[in-house]
C-alpha cells in the first residue's frame, strides 16, 4: 500500500523571535533598538520537515503548538508544502524561542511550552500519523517508554525510522537510553553529541564505538568538514560545498533533510552523506534556518559542481 506521506518528523516546535543587528548588549535596566526582527517557525522538526517539502518530499509534521498560534503555524507549514494533520493543540502555550544577537554575540531565551508533552503525543494520537510514513524522523530525545512503545511499531510496518536527538548530555548519559540508539535505523549525531556518546572527540573513536554498540548505519556529521560514516570497515568521508555562509542556525536539521532524501532514493552511504552536506552548507546562505533551504534544482546544480 502507497503511504500518503514520504515523511513524517516528530518533535518540539517552537515559535521564534529574531533580533538581530544590535551594536552592543545592553546593560541592566538599558534598552537597545533594531529595525532586524523575524518571526518564525523554529525547532527542529520544523526545519527538517521544511527541509524535505523543499526537496519535493510529502511531509507531515507531528508536534503540538498552543490554541493561539494553531492557524498561523497551518499557514506557515502550507507555505513550505508540510502537511499539519499531526499538527496537535497542546494544554498551554506555545514553545518560544527568543534570540538576540550582536556582530560578536548571540543569546537565546526559551520556554518550553507545550512541547513537555510531545512524547506523549508520538506514543498517543500523533502514533497514527507516523504510521502513514514511508519513514520517521525523531527530532527529539525519544524516553525510553515511548521508544520501547512507538519503534515496534514502525519497524513491524516497515517503516524506517531516525533520530537526531539533539545536544541532551543527560539523556545521552543514562544507560537506560543506549537500546535506544541501536534501535533507530539511522541515529544522526554531531561531534558534540557522538563525544557524549563515546567520551571522546575523535570521529574514528565514536564510529568504531558505533559499530561496537550495534548501531546499524554509523554516521556523523562534522559540520564546516562535512560528514563521516562506517561502511563495513571502510571509512567514508564526505567534504561539503563551499558557500557563502551567513548564519548556520538550522544547519544540522537541513542535513537530516538532505541524508533522508537520499535515503528515500535508495541512496548508499556516500550519496546520503553527499546530499545532507549539500543541504546543511546551503542552508547557511541566509539567515534563520528556513529562508534558505535549496529546492531539487539548486541541489542538483551544487551537486554537479561540487563532486
Amino acid at each position: 500500500m502507497t503511504q500518503p506521506y514520504d515523511v513524517a518528523v516528530v518533535g518540539e516546535i517552537y515559535v521564534d523571535h529574531v533580533f538581530s543587528g544590535f551594536p552592543t548588549w545592553p546593560a541592566p535596566g538599558e534598552e537597545v533598538v533594531t529595525d532586524a526582527y523575524t518571526r518564525e517557525m523554529g525547532g527542529g522538526a520544523a526545519a527538517t520537515a521544511c527541509g524535505l517539502a523543499k526537496l519535493g518530499r510529502r511531509v507531515a509534521l507531528v508536534g503540538l503548538v498552543g490554541a493561539d498560534d494553531v492557524s498561523w503555524f497551518r499557514e506557515r507549514l502550507a507555505a513550505y508544502g508540510v502537511a499539519a494533520d499531526g499538527l496537535i493543540v497542546g494544554d498551554g502555550a506555545t514553545g518560544t524561542t527568543i534570540s538576540v544577537s550582536t556582530a560578536q554575540d548571540r543569546s537565546f531565551f526559551t520556554h518550553i511550552g507545550v512541547n513537555r508533552q510531545v512524547a506523549a503525543l508520538a506514543a498517543g494520537d500523533g502514533l497514527a500519523t507516523l504510521r502513514r510514513a514511508r519513514h520517521v524522523h525523531f527530532a527529539m530525545p525519544l524516553p525510553r517508554s515511548v521508544a520501547d512503545a512507538v519503534l515496534p511499531v514502525l519497524a513491524a510496518a516497515g517503516i524506517s525510522t531516525s533520530l537526531d536527538m539533539g545536544f541532551q548530555p543527560a539523556w545521552l548519559a543514562d544507560p537506560l537510553n543506549a537500546p535506544t540508539l541501536a534501535a533507530v535505523d539511522h541515529l544522526m549525531p554531531n561531534e558534540k553529541e557522538a563525544e557524549l556518546i563515546c567520551g571522546s572527540p575523535d570521529p574514528s573513536v565514536y564510529l568504531a564505538h558505533a559499530r561496537r554498540a550495534g548501531l546499524r548505519h554509523p554516521m556523523l556529521k562534522l559540520g564546516a568538514r562535512g560528514a563521516a560514516a562506517l561502511v563495513g570497515n571502510t571509512l567514508v568521508r564526505v567534504a561539503p560545498p563551499k558557500v557563502a555562509a551567513v548564519d548556520a542556525t538550522g544547519a544540522g536539521d537541513a542535513f537530516d533533510a538532505g541524508f533522508i532524501d537520499a535515503l528515500l532514493d535508495d541512496g548508499d552511504a556516500t550519496a546520503r552523506l553527499r546530499r545532507g552536506c549539500l543541504t546543511g552548507a546551503l542552508s547557511t546562505r541566509a539567515p534563520g534556518a528556513l529562508a534558505a533551504l535549496p529546492d531539487p534544482h539548486e541541489l542538483r546544480s551544487f551537486h554537479d559542481r561540487t563532486y
